[in-house]
């Protein structure tokens, strides 16, 4: 078989597969507001956000004119270069892509597409370059179209602040004007924010969703943008006397309506304008194959593919089955949930699970903030204070609300926000000819509003912050690694032939079963955790089976932990110890997570489970503590095999041995008590709790003296002495959280 028909069949496999990634990545832009406003069920928001994908994708032909002739000149590249380049770029964007999904990162998928180009031909640029007698580098403005990809660049930097700046602006007058009890003030300007809402997402339809429809003529499209502010103007009056009549007669929430239509809206321009990122390169491959065999005889290594710069449609039906697959991915993806969730959980405005760390510069901004805070508070007369206090001061109910599992990310004021403010700014930049990512202008709208609500308390904002930062470094990690692995993968096809090309094809294969095992052991690991928190309690016996359980599911494993250490240190095996430090950090994960939902779970107990309360924070307080003296163990230990220091001696080794046989004896009594509810006789479990810390103390009381009067290693005694101590701790922790347990039986069974 033709080794370039197989390379087309290639291209069609993997534009499958990049159109699975890409929406994986590309469905918060237009999922976001709905799903974390919950103005509808999940499926009603899943089955107009498909339409609108299908919608878009139909009129998409005509837009795939950057993946043949946007980045480089086509004329100048023969048809085996050509293929080279598209199947690098294919291979690059599934790696791509699906790394960032399986972290739930959003990324754009036109930077990706773009400097994946941009890397793979200049790849091939300096190769011919390399060859030429005649051309050095600075000839390769001659291959490349440079300038489209500092454009890119530019857009990049521009749309971030912009976006940023004038979400948090319009959210912050929004809710000046609604507050959170926007019920009221809806009766009264609910239909004329509609009005301008729904107006400006149809106007970014027309600008932005229709702009590569094949119905769309220049003639169409000439009326459309001499007749802007007709539209805008009868546009805003006719939805607001619909809008008005729709809430009179049928008591429909505007609100709701805005986000579903702006739902629709983004969904069918991010299918009509982002489609190409996906198919745009197979296509383009496709049409360069059907140039070379219309030419027949044509020498693949000099038939030069001047053709891929004319204008071309694409089929119908191609765009149809494109639509489809994107649909499916949208319903069944679990990467898309991951990404989603992503942009939801730093907009949230109650609390909850804080995904990313706190650094220095997210601590900085935050000082620097609440300075500027009270500088400007302190100008501000008192009473205009108080009043825009309690504009933006949350319901106790809703904050109540807030605090549930179930509830809502933000209100549906703010949903409308987000779609409003990113349509107008799509459209705007689109109008203007500016390269804007939908990705990035809806995540940094987003990020806007949910500071100016106040969803970026002092108790998060260090940590949404360093979100942020780390989805914008990723954005800007997407240009550079697309370019650098493009340009590698490029060399390696062109210098390694055929056989190259299958070795790629069958690592970027691997790669993506790695991610997938991946993500489905961190949504595992996920799921986990969740089952460990009490959102909601119904009754005082309910709250004692969840502490127990997962009290009983914590204890059972410590044994086993320091059994896996001794064998670690005393083997020096850096692996186990290595996965024993990994294991006691998720260990360590679980017991913060179930105590960071400790306020949640007090502040949900009804007035006669007060005392109870007070049982289970005491035993989570323990259990914490527990976790704790583990990683103080396993680190050091990790450490000290890692950085090679000499290995404990007989001696030591044979006192942790004593240690660990004592530890898993009285650790079985402990959770056979917790189970049986039997806390009759604890007097057998406090004895041996005595005799081993007694062993301890004489351990290292015998350490000292050797230490003293012989010439042993001092980093193994050391350790030696810090394991002892973290495990007197252990005992002590796990003695009171059993006595903790015994008490919270007691109470619950008065």
């Amino acid at each position: 078989m033709d080794i370039y028909l197989i390379i087309v069949i290639i291209l069609i496999v993997l534009a499958i597969s990049d159109l699975v990634v890409g929406v994986s990545n590309d469905a918060v832009n237009f999922l976001n507001s709905a799903i974390g406003s919950r103005v509808a069920p999940m499926f009603v928001i899943m089955i107009i956000a498909s339409i609108g994908v299908v919608v878009g994708a139909t009129f998409s032909s005509g837009l795939m004119e950057v993946a043949r002739k946007g980045i480089f000149h086509p004329d100048q590249f023969a048809f085996s270069e050509i293929m080279i380049i598209f199947l690098a770029v294919m291979v690059t964007d599934i790696f791509l892509l699906d790394l960032f999904n399986t972290f739930g990162l959003p990324t754009s998928t036109t930077v990706s597409i773009v400097f994946e180009l941009l890397g793979a031909s200049v790849a091939l640029a300096i190769i011919k370059i390399s060859m030429s007698t005649t051309e050095t580098f600075l000839d390769i403005n001659k291959y490349i179209n440079s300038d489209k990809a500092l454009a890119i660049i530019t857009g990049i930097l521009i749309s971030v602040v912009i976006a940023f700046v004038v979400g948090a602006v319009i959210q912050y007058l929004s809710r000046l004007v609604f507050s959170f009890r926007y019920q009221k003030s809806l009766k009264f300007f609910g239909s004329i924010w509609g009005g301008l809402a729904i107006t400006s997402i149809t106007y970014f339809m027309l600008i932005k969703g229709a702009k590569g429809a094949s119905f769309i003529t220049p003639e169409m499209a000439d009326w459309i943008k001499g007749h802007t502010w007709n539209i805008i103007v009868y546009g805003f009056l006719g939805w607001t006397v619909f809008l008005q009549l729709l809430n009179m007669l049928f008591k429909v929430s505007i609100p709701k309506v805005i986000v579903l239509v702006g739902t629709f809206a983004l969904a069918m321009a991010f299918a009509g304008n982002d489609l190409v990122n996906f198919i745009g390169v197979p296509l383009a491959g496709l049409k360069s194959y059907q140039e070379f065999i219309d030419n027949p005889g044509a020498n693949p290594e000099n038939f030069m593919m001047g053709a891929l710069a004319l204008p071309v449609k694409t089929n119908t039906y191609l765009l149809l089955i494109s639509g489809v697959i994107m649909i499916l991915t949208l319903w069944f993806s679990k990467k898309a949930k991951s990404v989603v969730a992503t942009t939801i959980n730093l907009s949230r405005q109650g609390r909850g699970d804080e995904r990313f760390g706190a650094s220095p510069l997210s601590r900085s901004i935050v000082r620097s903030s609440i300075k500027i805070n009270k500088a400007i508070t302190s100008v501000v007369p008192k009473p205009m204070l108080l009043a825009i206090n309690k504009r933006f001061e949350m319901p106790k109910e809703e904050k109540k609300k807030a605090a549930t599992k179930d509830a809502a990310s933000f209100d549906v004021i703010r949903a409308s926000v987000n779609l409003v403010v990113a349509s107008i700014l799509i459209a705007l930049g689109t109008s203007l000819k500016l390269p804007l990512s939908t990705t990035y202008v809806t995540f940094m709208v987003a990020m806007g509003t949910s500071l100016s609500d106040g969803a970026w308390g002092r108790e998060s904002a260090v940590y949404r912050i360093q979100g942020v930062f780390s989805v914008i470094g990723g954005w800007f990690l997407t240009a550079l690694i697309a370019f650098t692995v493009a340009l590698i993968v490029a060399n390696i096809i062109y210098w390694g032939g055929t056989i190259a090309m299958f070795l790629v094809l069958a690592g970027a294969g691997y790669f993506v079963y790695r991610t997938h095992i991946l993500h489905k052991s961190r949504e595992t690991e996920a799921r986990e955790e969740e089952k460990e928190v009490i959102y909601e309690l119904t009754s005082a016996s309910l709250v004692f089976d969840k502490c127990q359980s997962h009290t009983t599911k914590a204890l059972v494993r410590v044994p086993g932990f320091y059994e896996n250490l001794l064998k670690g240190l005393i083997g020096e095996n850096r692996q186990i110890l290595k996965n024993l430090d990994k294991d006691i950090k998720k260990f360590n994960k679980k017991t913060k997570k179930i105590k960071s939902h400790l306020d949640e779970t007090v502040r949900s107990l009804q007035a006669d489970l007060i005392d109870t309360g007070h049982y289970y924070v005491q035993s989570v307080d323990y259990l914490r503590e527990i976790a704790h003296c583990l990683s103080f163990i396993a680190k050091p230990a990790f450490e000290h095999v890692e950085n090679n220091h000499n290995k404990l001696d007989q001696k030591q080794q044979d006192d942790l041995m004593m240690l660990a046989a004592g530890i898993d004896k009285m650790y079985k009594n402990i959770v056979a008590r917790i189970n049986s509810k039997n806390y009759d006789y604890l007097e057998e479990i406090i004895r041996q709790q005595h005799e081993m810390l007694e062993m301890i103390k004489e351990m290292r009381i015998t350490q000292v003296k050797r230490l003293r009067d012989t010439d042993i290693h001092t980093r193994p005694s050391l350790l030696f002495l810090d394991i002892l101590a973290e495990t007197k701790n252990l005992l002590l922790y796990s003695i009171n959280l059993l006595k903790s347990q015994r008490d919270f039986f007691i109470e619950i069974s008065k």
